[in-house]
């Protein structure tokens, strides 16, 4: 029997006497399925986890936690882990993506930054995986790994390889030196939806202890929405005020703040140029591969201010086969 067909079976258990429909709600870079089941009562979200390729139990943690920072999150009203079923409140179907404007974005963002603060001074070390040197390095290694051997088809050289090598040890040493909070990790337009209250929160399995910059990024160097730089220094001010009055762990200077900002940028998409390839290669998702040019306008715009970061930047050039960029110095 198909696993749609299981998962009805499993949803008419839990629905006991109310016709309903199955319709998809939304895709997903995982092995994981959303539906939106509508009956005649309203709305719900059944999410369908291979439990081959997926565990549901980190979902099931991370709802609680976060529902217990007082943010809005699906709750899960059924579970079946042995199977990977969830039935879960239904936040909406509208993204940020979608609503984010010139007129809506100061709302949005501010509601957005409200709830990661609240995320994040509910956070207790030991209660998420740390996201340790090991998951950060693993993490920048899909950058040769897969954008370069796969996406460009390219082999880097002995030198590139070790200029590389260094360039991550001053990434990983910024962002193992910031302070830890509960991470989302991926908290962006794409996973925040427009519900009531503001914002509705999914895609949390991934939740890590980590860099209090990291879900900042996510948000405001987001792969799928450019903003100019001038706005985003305004949001991530602002949400710094917000997290010093709440007495979170952030540096007073907002100067050395926005540096392990951008650090932590840096980091994370060079992880992402590397995801977004193997979801093309390896799963034959090929939507990702058009939100690769902004990312690298991120990672360079990044590289091209810090000095320590000029080989990376170097690098980017001599694959691209461009000139150096004007401005810098090895």
């Amino acid at each position: 029997m198909s696993r749609t067909l299981n998962l009805e079976d499993w949803l008419r258990t839990h629905l006991p006497g109310e016709a309903f429909s199955l319709a998809p709600a939304s895709e997903d870079a995982s092995f994981r399925r959303y539906f939106r089941v509508t009956t005649a009562l309203g709305t719900r979200i059944v999410m369908d986890a291979p439990p081959e390729h997926e565990d549901c139990r980190p979902f099931v943690k991370v709802a609680r936690l976060f529902g217990q920072a007082g943010v809005n999150v699906p709750r899960v009203l059924a579970e079946d882990l042995q199977n990977g079923y969830l039935l879960l409140t239904d936040l909406g179907s509208t993204m940020y993506l979608e609503a984010l404007g010139e007129r809506s974005a100061a709302a949005l963002y501010g509601a957005a930054t409200d709830a990661l603060v609240r995320i994040q001074l509910a956070s207790r070390p030991g209660s998420l995986p740390e996201y340790d040197r090991e998951l950060l390095l693993r993490e920048l290694r899909l950058f040769p790994d897969w954008y370069v051997g796969k996406q460009l088809g390219m082999s880097l050289s002995s030198t590139q390889s070790d200029a590389l090598g260094a360039v991550f040890e001053l990434i990983l040493a910024n962002n193992l030196a910031q302070p830890r909070v509960y991470v989302h990790r991926d908290y962006h337009s794409r996973n925040l939806m427009v519900s009531e209250p503001n914002p509705g929160i999914i895609d949390f399995q991934d939740a890590v202890y980590g860099p209090v910059t990291y879900d900042l990024v996510s948000l405001f160097k987001d792969a799928y929405i450019l903003w100019h730089e001038e706005r985003i220094i305004d949001w991530v001010v602002r949400y710094w005020e917000k997290a010093r009055t709440a007495g979170l762990p952030v540096d007073a200077d907002f100067g050395a703040f926005y540096r392990d900002f951008e650090w932590m940028g840096v980091q994370r998409h060079v992880k992402v140029l590397g995801i977004f390839a193997r979801l093309y290669h390896r799963d034959g998702k090929d939507r990702y591969r058009q939100d690769m040019p902004l990312v690298m306008t991120y990672l360079r715009a990044a590289c091209q201010r810090y000095s320590e970061l000029h080989p990376l930047l170097r690098l980017l050039d001599e694959l691209d086969k461009r000139q150096p960029a004007v401005g810098y110095t090895s």
